[in-house]
């Protein structure tokens, strides 16, 4: 492992021309690296392993186009492969913008959804605290009735209270579990709003490679709720 790690530096430092810069900072020259990726085809970096997004993994040029057809980042020399042959690109800026904006169409009815069950837990709580007053003063005019009965009564009185009480609860327990699921619910909804939103203000290259991933889960959750 030392041996490897010192003709690392080697080949780090060998050569000064045509510099490239790796996304994990670390810099190489350019015929340099293209002979070590000939015997590492991962494409990682010679020194700390991490394999390099922002270049193109057949020439390591920067990712500078868009293929539509392919729906991936290439390099300029790719536009001229035969592999993308007759096909369409756009600048990688401007294909993450198109990006963004659909992510940021798909994402508005999510924050639709968020908003209207966060309007739904507010009745909810209205509702919690209305059974919870309502009980209260139920047992109030309950305890008047009785204490007029005196000791006659005492035991419709007891009945009766036991009953409000489970009614109470029961009631309270339903509400519980309600707010319970819809606190979840908006939790996972905010969470992925907020993934989202930082997810378009992330690099170009970013938006792009993550994609489809983000947009899975916004569709995900805006069908689920």
């Amino acid at each position: 492992e030392n041996s490897l790690t010192e003709d690392n530096k080697h080949l780090k430092t060998r050569c000064g021309s045509d510099p490239v810069i790796l996304s994990c900072s670390h810099s190489f020259c350019r015929d340099c690296l293209k002979t070590w990726w000939r015997q590492t085809p991962t494409h990682d970096c010679p020194l700390c392993r991490k394999r390099s997004s922002s270049l193109c993994s057949f020439h390591s040029e920067k990712l500078k186009l868009f293929c539509l057809d392919h729906q991936q980042p290439v390099c300029l020399i790719c536009r001229h492969s035969k592999k993308h042959s007759n096909h369409r690109f756009r600048p990688i800026d401007e294909a993450a913008q198109e990006h963004r904006e659909e992510l940021q169409e798909t994402l508005e009815p999510l924050k639709k959804k968020l908003k209207v069950s966060e309007q739904v837990k507010g009745k909810f709580d209205q509702t919690a605290e209305h059974i919870k007053v309502q009980a209260h003063h139920t047992e109030r005019q309950i305890k008047e009735q009785f204490e007029k009965l005196h000791q006659f009564l005492i035991k419709e009185e007891e009945v009766r209270m036991a009953a409000l009480r489970k009614e109470e609860e029961q009631k309270t327990g339903m509400m519980k579990e309600k707010m319970e699921a819809l606190s979840r619910g908006i939790a996972d909804l905010s969470d992925t709003v907020r993934a989202t939103e930082n997810q378009l203000s992330a690099k170009d290259l970013q938006v792009i490679l993550s994609f489809h991933f983000s947009k899975t889960q916004v569709y995900w959750f805006g069908s689920s709720l």
